[in-house]
């Protein structure tokens, strides 16, 4: 009876032993939980005013995230507001025309300078018959024509600006005008935009994930200012050699378990297959290294939404089991 149990506990071990030998091994591949980043950035210069939110907090699309002083820009908007009422004011001046008061003036010179025109002429043809006589000298009859010739020139002009004054002003001369109130318009919506950027909103609904300036720094423009997380948008991501990618393709789904939610089961479904950069992640598979292994990015969503899972926790994932 003693030698048949030994025997029987002999067979065991071996047999335990056997099995254990035998079975396969499990092929652990460890992911991290990843969601959507945006990296809020200011457009303008200037120093942080407020910062109404903290890290942590849940943010809605379009709420306030924080507020540049910009005092330099808010006072060129001003500039520009006025240029372009003084570009309103001259076309305004330019569509009325002409005033009443200037075309009465301008006709008032026209008579003045025709009645300069007679008495020239009168002074020239009496000086021109005495001349004949032989009883004023040449140089007199010399300065009655210029005196002449100086009166019929003032006299056309007086006409020319007084035909302006009626005509008004030329379609010309309305374009350019018209084109400096357009010029000051668009001025002021440049400088407006800029002015609105002060307010950074946020793009999207999530949560804060890092803070980048404080209350008081001067950021410029493309510096980022905080991070936003999409907590609606979390999936699991794995870095996988291309032998342990075979088979795998979009759609499947395997198990894996999170140690930070007390390793909860959860299925997962591929989304992404997609190859990493030829500088990662390359490993050789023999020790005279006839050729590397890619590594592929994996990108699997939770099936059924997690409230609790946070980017950055691990999970892992029996991949013998999983395939």
């Amino acid at each position: 009876m003693a030698a048949i149990i030994v025997a029987l506990s002999v067979l065991a071990i071996v047999s335990l032993s056997l099995w254990y030998l035998v079975r396969p091994q499990p092929l652990l591949v460890q992911g991290e939980a990843d969601a959507t980043r945006v990296d809020i950035a200011a457009r303008v210069d200037g120093r942080v005013g407020q910062r109404p939110v903290s890290r942590g907090d849940n943010v809605t699309a379009g709420q306030q995230l924080v507020a540049i002083e910009n005092p330099e820009l808010l006072t060129q908007l001003h500039e520009a507001q006025a240029a372009r009422i003084v570009a309103q004011a001259d076309f305004t001046r330019i569509q009325v025309g002409t005033r009443a008061e200037e075309v009465a003036e301008r006709k008032a010179e026209v008579a003045s300078a025709q009645a300069s025109l007679t008495l020239a002429q009168q002074t020239y043809d009496r000086v021109k018959q005495v001349a004949q006589s032989g009883f004023e000298s040449v140089e007199k009859l010399d300065e009655a024509t210029a005196s002449l010739d100086v009166a019929k020139r003032t006299l056309e002009q007086a006409q020319l600006a007084y035909q302006e004054a009626v005509a008004g002003h030329t379609p010309e001369e309305r374009g350019v005008a018209q084109a400096a109130v357009a010029k000051a318009a668009a001025a002021i919506a440049t400088l407006q935009a800029q002015v609105d950027e002060m307010t950074v909103k946020a793009p999207i609904a999530g949560q804060v994930y890092q803070v980048g300036a404080e209350v008081g720094e001067y950021v410029s423009p493309g510096v980022p200012l905080l991070s936003l997380v999409d907590l609606n948008d979390v999936w699991v991501h794995f870095d996988l050699r291309e032998d342990l990618v075979k088979g795998l393709k979009v759609g499947d789904r395997f198990t894996v378990k999170i140690p930070a939610l007390g390793d909860t089961p959860v299925t997962v479904e591929v989304r992404t297959i997609a190859t990493r950069g030829e500088y990662t992640g390359w490993r050789a598979t023999r020790a005279t290294g006839d050729f590397d292994l890619r590594t592929f990015a994996v990108r699997a969503y939770p099936v059924d939404k997690l409230p609790n899972l946070r980017p950055g926790m691990s999970a892992y994932a029996d991949w013998n089991e999983a395939r």
